[in-house]
């Protein structure tokens, strides 16, 4: 397909064809900015109207995926009609957007892609990166489902972010950590400021965190958006000691609090419920208490603490996430072995993540990423010798990984798969072998 197709000679496409279309369509692949993607927007009429009767948009470094996903869950068990917008996928495309909890099918898909590229083509033409067309796609989905609520979530950054053309109704945002330092920065109060960019004036802005810099709230009061803090205007207190049950404390726009008892761990970090349940307050939704319970024992999320048989799969892939991820990891059945399997983007903090982790995990596996951006495995190899640890195996990729695992698997051991979207990926499209052998000594090992 040519770069540039005037509207009326627009063929039918598959959904393939055009992700594969898009990635032809900008120089690079990450452009921040709104300019752009803001005038095929008003050419879509997307800023025109409403895409729902309320907006939530969330951003943060990590914790996004999980709260929209509670809020999703949540507000479904109310009966309201929601949809979703998220970024990266796992498998299929499809998931970046979600109708009243089922993905899009590939029609609705194409023909939001062939909405995009009618009002890009317009005379100015107007370049878009694959997010930025995707983004546009996804909010046409949502603009024309009827919707109840819409829950958006920011892809890198917030301010300059193309999510960012849509005004919240209620603004979030979960953690503040180093990440994407390519675009981002490594200055914490800067990062802050970037995913402040998404509050509004007058709106409310939700801060999941109690460690956040100071730079989210200033951000907030000088747009005189009412802030709602984690451990100030809403908390959350665990209930007996299996940390099974907990209460819920909240406020309403009004500075009315109220709490709901007795709800069940949703297996996603409490901090992101509790942060769920605020943002739909603030939101106008009247929560019942019995819907809540119900929302948080259904959601699901996959790639995060995820467990499929022995093997547990998160995406994390910064030191942040894999501190909480080590710090909620069980240890594995006696005599069992801790497996890390590790897959990294090379412009990740690749020691920081090792040292999260080694706490937990001593016997590794690391599988080389593919394209300009995968670390190799021999590179990740080398960082965890030098960090302590014993890597046994260092595969050509996450397949290759799994493969040899399977061979020296006891019932007992235990795997965390981690590092990357990518790596994630590859494991849930295929089956994970289950330990049936006995180990014999430090198979393979290098040192």
């Amino acid at each position: 397909m040519p770069d540039s197709l005037q509207p009326d000679a627009l063929s039918p496409l598959s959904l393939n064809q055009w992700l594969q279309h898009l990635e032809t369509l900008h120089p690079i692949g990450i452009d921040m900015g709104l300019e752009r993607v803001s005038q095929v927007a008003r050419r879509m009429g997307l800023l025109s109207s409403l895409i729902a009767p309320r907006v939530i948009t969330v951003a943060g470094t990590n914790g996004k995926g999980s709260t929209l996903a509670l809020i999703d869950s949540v507000a479904r068990a109310h009966g309201l009609r929601v949809g979703t917008y998220t970024s990266p996928h796992l498998l299929r495309y499809n998931e970046r957007v979600r109708i009243a909890g089922q993905e899009a099918d590939d029609q609705l898909l194409v023909h939001g892609f062939e909405q995009v590229e009618r009002a890009r083509l317009q005379a100015p033409e107007i370049s878009l990166t694959y997010f930025e067309a995707g983004t546009l796609c996804g909010l046409w989905c949502l603009a024309n489902a009827e919707l109840d609520l819409a829950v958006l979530e920011v892809g890198l950054g917030g301010r300059l972010d193309a999510v960012n053309i849509i005004d919240a109704d209620v603004a979030i945002v979960t953690t503040i950590a180093q990440d994407h330092a390519n675009f981002l920065g490594n200055d914490l109060a800067q990062i802050g400021r970037e995913k402040a960019g998404i509050f509004r004036a007058g709106k409310p802005a939700v801060l999941g965190s109690q460690t956040l810099p100071s730079s989210v709230a200033e951000c907030a009061q000088s747009l005189g958006a009412p802030s709602f803090t984690l451990g100030q205007q809403f908390d959350h207190q665990t209930l007996g000691e299996e940390h099974a049950i907990w209460r819920w404390h909240g406020q309403r726009s009004d500075g009315e609090h109220f709490s709901i008892d007795e709800l069940p761990d949703p297996g996603l970090p409490i901090d992101n419920a509790a942060t769920a349940l605020q943002a739909l307050v603030l939101a106008n939704i009247k929560l019942i208490p019995a819907h809540v319970r119900k929302g948080l024992a259904t959601v699901q999320l996959a790639g995060r603490l995820q467990w499929i048989g022995q093997w547990c799969l998160d995406v994390g892939h910064n030191p942040h996430a894999a501190g909480y991820v080590a710090h909620h990891l069980p240890s594995p059945p006696k005599e069992g072995r801790q497996w890390g399997l590790i897959g990294m983007l090379n412009d990740k903090d690749v020691d920081g993540v090792i040292q999260a982790l080694s706490t937990h995990i001593s016997d590794w596996v690391c599988v080389t990423l593919t394209g300009e951006r995968g670390c190799q495995a021999s590179e990740l190899s080398q960082r965890i010798i030098a960090q302590g640890g014993r890597v046994h195996f260092s595969a050509e990729s996450p397949s290759a990984g799994v493969d040899w695992l399977a061979t020296v698997l006891t019932p007992n051991d235990r795997v965390l798969a981690t590092g990357s979207f990518f790596t994630v990926a590859a494991l849930l499209a295929r089956p994970l072998p289950t330990g049936a052998t006995s180990l014999d000594g430090d198979v393979n090992e290098i040192r």
